[in-house]
């Protein structure tokens, strides 16, 4: 299974890139061991529409034009669960274990998901009911993807 990050708006450099380039390396370096395909980023450009709907729906569209089919879609919404790093790897690893071809997370803009995007997918999680910025949901991702790798595979990174 290939584990996409689909986000809108890029990242510039410095340290949030940075770290989410190193939890993307970490995870690919222990997930292939446990039969993932990797970990990709793609960044979808803001729309520059006038008004939030039509930013949400344009966002949208460039999103779904992203998702490959028989893809698992995962929402990240401040409306969705909260749920902790091991039920986190427990998602991974049943969508891998059902041979899911992709798992595909996404991170809307300033103005967030749109509702039909977000009934498309298959779960959707909240870090809490804080406001983020969206890079540091990024970062937070990441690690979360990278800390489920490492509980499927027994290391002893995540101390519950």
């Amino acid at each position: 299974m290939r584990v996409v990050v689909i986000a809108i708006g890029r990242l510039k450099q410095g340290p949030e890139r940075e770290l989410c380039e190193r939890y993307r390396e970490r995870f690919d370096d222990i997930g292939r061991k446990l039969g993932f395909r990797g970990l990709d980023i793609r960044e979808i450009p803001e729309s520059r529409a006038r008004d939030a709907i039509t930013r949400m729906a344009e966002e949208a569209a460039a999103i779904s034009a992203a998702i490959p089919e028989k893809s698992v879609l995962v929402a990240l919404d401040e409306r969705g669960d909260n749920i902790d790093s091991a039920a986190f790897a427990r998602h991974l690893g049943h969508w891998r274990d059902a041979s899911v071809a992709h798992t595909i997370f996404v991170i809307g803009g300033a103005d967030g998901l749109s509702p039909d995007l977000r009934r498309k997918a298959k779960v959707g999680i909240a870090f809490g009911s804080a406001t983020w910025p969206h890079q540091m949901v990024r970062v937070m991702l990441l690690e979360q993807i990278y800390r489920a790798a490492t509980i499927l595979a027994g290391h002893p990174y995540h101390r519950a």
